[in-house]
């Protein structure tokens, strides 16, 4: 049993003063201020804030199949490192991907043995299944958190993307177990190439093959299947909008949200960076959907501020060097996906301060939303019988981006040597130090893997119903 304290602790109603009760794993206590004499050891951390554990619910640690793109090992470390104390791995690039009961139950055990954070996962929604109640239920009986879909190719041949009809197919079930529904949304259609022979390696180029328009007819797909399939107004976390890179879909969102359960989430290099600052050939930057120009970043930076954005989440998708094409630069054969899982605290603070965003908002965005999406009862605040997962950080202090220090399997990452404000002090995860600044991410495993409990959930809600 142990007492964090600082004098800026992220409460769920606001920023103060804070002594932090742990014990078993658990938030026993908080209360404005240590005691006079107290019983248990202190750690005190001044000035430092200490808020819930990051959540990020959208990362791709590829294992079992593709760990020498990713692991379960490395992944979890940099998160440790990055302040994040909880992960939820999508159901692909592992290989294969994730879309049945027992490929679930393998991820499980891997992560069961490697994990030093904890770790949820998304099971697959591909047209395969998509309208196979038993094998979704399977999935979920298995503990998935969740769904995730693409309405755009994925880039891996094993997990193809939906159309319109899987979506409604699989939208009733998933709506009737309280399950949410993560998708990809981009609908790719033929582009006309405005020249013949475009040079690769600029990033105009990849650019102007997928527009905006793939964004927007996507938003207006989901919403009208929102409408046309009757969804009632339910929570709001149920259909998801990953990784939203177009400012220009937020209108349409904003109006949906007031009667429809829909979320949205964005990622911090949709925040930070704009296809004006790409050189030629610097492919690390390439991602689906792509960064836009700097009007539009500003226009996402303003939907965070003003709470139209839920959510901001790393999109981990890493990849060897070979697989970036770091040495031909060609941008349209480049694996698209950004590195930055250890970042996203640090990168998401340093981009959305400059825009009116607080502490405590941040600690929405990062921690308390997540763990509304992901259904995780017990995170995502600080407050009593919460689960202890707790980060201390810097908001003052520049985040250690050194190759260095890089906990990730490859080292290319658009974050590496940037200036970003927030450097992470100590992670906790179910009260266990995993990341200490001075002696770095702690051997063995601290995390769980995160498995919800369908069934007495909807036990639970047949009861309600009954008593009703």
């Amino acid at each position: 049993m142990f007492i964090l304290t600082s004098s800026r602790v992220v409460h769920p109603d606001g920023v103060r003063p804070g002594a932090i009760t742990i014990r078993g794993g658990k938030i026993v206590d908080v209360s404005d201020k240590v005691p006079a004499k107290p019983r248990y050891s202190v750690l005190d951390y001044k000035y430092a804030v200490i808020s819930p554990g990051v959540i990020d619910v959208h990362v791709h640690m590829n294992e079992p199949g593709r760990e020498h793109w990713e692991g379960m090992e490395t992944g979890t470390a940099a998160a440790a490192a990055g302040g994040s104390t909880t992960v939820v791995d999508m159901p692909l690039n592992s290989n294969p991907c994730t879309t049945t009961a027992e490929l679930l139950k393998e991820k499980m055990k891997v992560a069961e043995a490697k994990a030093k954070v904890n770790v949820g996962f998304w099971g697959g929604i591909t047209p395969d299944n998509a309208h196979n109640d038993e094998v979704l239920w399977g999935m979920l009986k298995a503990g998935a958190l969740g769904f995730k879909s693409f309405l755009a190719p994925s880039g891996i041949s094993d997990f193809a993307n939906v159309s319109r009809s899987d979506v409604a197919g699989a939208m009733h079930f998933l709506l009737s177990k309280g399950a949410p529904f993560f998708v990809h949304a981009e609908l790719v259609t033929d582009v006309e190439q405005a020249e013949e022979n475009p040079d690769p390696r600029k990033y105009s180029t990849y650019l102007a093959t997928r527009p905006a328009k793939f964004e927007e007819d996507a938003a207006h797909m989901l919403i009208d299947v929102l409408v046309e399939e009757h969804i009632p107004p339910t929570r709001g976390f149920f259909l998801h909008i990953a990784h939203l890179g177009d400012a220009k879909n937020i209108e349409a969102f904003r109006a949906v949200k007031r009667r429809l359960p829909l979320s949205v989430e964005t990622c911090p290099h949709y925040l930070l960076f704009a296809a004006e600052q790409i050189a030629d050939g610097d492919t690390k930057f390439k991602c689906a959907p792509p960064l836009r120009d700097e009007a539009n970043r500003r226009g996402l930076l303003e939907a965070v501020a003003s709470g139209d954005i839920d959510i901001i989440s790393s999109d981990h998708s890493p990849a060897p060097a070979d697989l970036k094409e770091t040495q031909s630069g060609d941008f349209l054969k480049a694996w698209g996906g950004i590195s930055g899982m250890q970042y996203l605290l640090p990168a998401t603070w340093t981009a959305v301060k400059a825009a009116g965003v607080d502490l405590f908002q941040l600690s929405q965005l990062l921690s308390t939303n997540p763990a509304h999406l992901a259904s995780l009862q017990h995170k995502g605040l600080i407050a009593a019988e919460m689960d202890a997962d707790i980060v201390v950080w810097d908001p003052e202090a520049d985040a250690d981006t050194s190759t260095t220090h890089n906990r990730h399997q490859h080292k290319l990452s658009p974050y590496t040597d940037m200036k970003l404000k927030g450097k992470v002090l100590a992670t906790f995860v179910g009260g266990h130090k995993v990341f200490d600044e001075k002696q770095g991410v702690f051997d063995g495993q601290c995390g769980k893997v995160l498995r919800r409990k369908w069934l007495d959930i909807i036990r639970d809600k047949k009861q309600k119903n009954a008593e009703l």
